[in-house]
C-alpha cells in the first residue's frame, strides 16, 4: 500500500513563489514549519508606523520559530510609491526592520500576487469579503500552512502577541 502523508512543505502556501526586495527568487518552502505572519505594507500610511510593532514580534518570537513577511503594495492612495531599494532603505532607516521583505506586489484585481489570492481565499474579511480593505492586513499562518486569522489594518501587532504565542506553543 502506497501512504501518501502531507507534510507542511506540501501545502499549498510553500509552493508560492516570491520575490525579495533584493531580487532573489524562492518558494515560501523557506518558511515551512515557522508560524507566519505576512502583511502587505506601504511607507507613506498613516499604519506606516506598525513597521516598529511587527519587528519587535519579530525580534521576540523569531527564536521560536516565528517570522514576519512584508509585502510592499501601492494600491492604497499610492502610499508605496518607492522602488524595492528606496523600500528597504527606508525599512531599515526609520524602522531598522530585519524581518524578510519581498518586492512590490499587488494585493487586489486582476494583478493580484498568488499569494495573496490564496491568503484571501483562506480567510475572508469583514463580512465574508475577500478582497483586502488597506495596507497592513495581516494573515497569521501556522506551522502547517494554515491561515488560522486575518486581521484589519487596526488590529496592531502587539494585539496579535498572543494568538502567535498560542501558535508557537501548539
Amino acid at each position: 500500500m502506497d501512504e501518501t502523508r502531507d507534510t507542511p512543505a506540501s501545502k499549498p502556501i510553500y509552493e508560492i513563489p516570491v520575490r525579495t526586495l533584493d531580487g532573489r527568487e524562492l518558494t515560501l518552502a523557506e518558511y515551512a514549519g515557522k508560524v507566519l505572519l505576512i502583511v502587505n505594507t506601504a511607507s507613506q500610511c498613516g499604519f506606516t508606523p506598525q513597521y516598529a510593532g511587527l519587528e519587535q514580534l519579530y525580534k521576540d518570537y523569531a527564536a521560536r520559530g516565528f517570522v514576519v513577511l512584508g509585502f510592499p503594495c501601492n494600491q492604497f492612495g499610492a502610499q508605496e510609491p518607492g522602488d524595492d531599494g528606496e523600500i528597504a532603505a527606508f525599512c531599515e532607516k526609520n524602522y531598522g526592520v530585519s524581518f524578510p521583505m519581498f518586492a512590490k506586489i499587488e494585493v487586489n484585481g486582476d494583478n493580484a500576487h498568488p499569494l495573496f489570492k490564496w491568503l484571501k481565499s483562506s480567510a475572508r474579511g469583514l463580512l465574508g469579503t475577500e478582497a483586502i480593505k488597506w495596507n497592513f492586513t495581516k494573515f497569521l499562518v501556522d506551522r502547517n500552512g494554515v491561515v488560522v486569522d486575518r486581521y484589519a489594518s487596526t488590529s496592531t501587532p502587539a494585539s496579535i502577541a498572543s494568538d502567535i504565542e498560542s501558535l508557537l506553543d501548539a
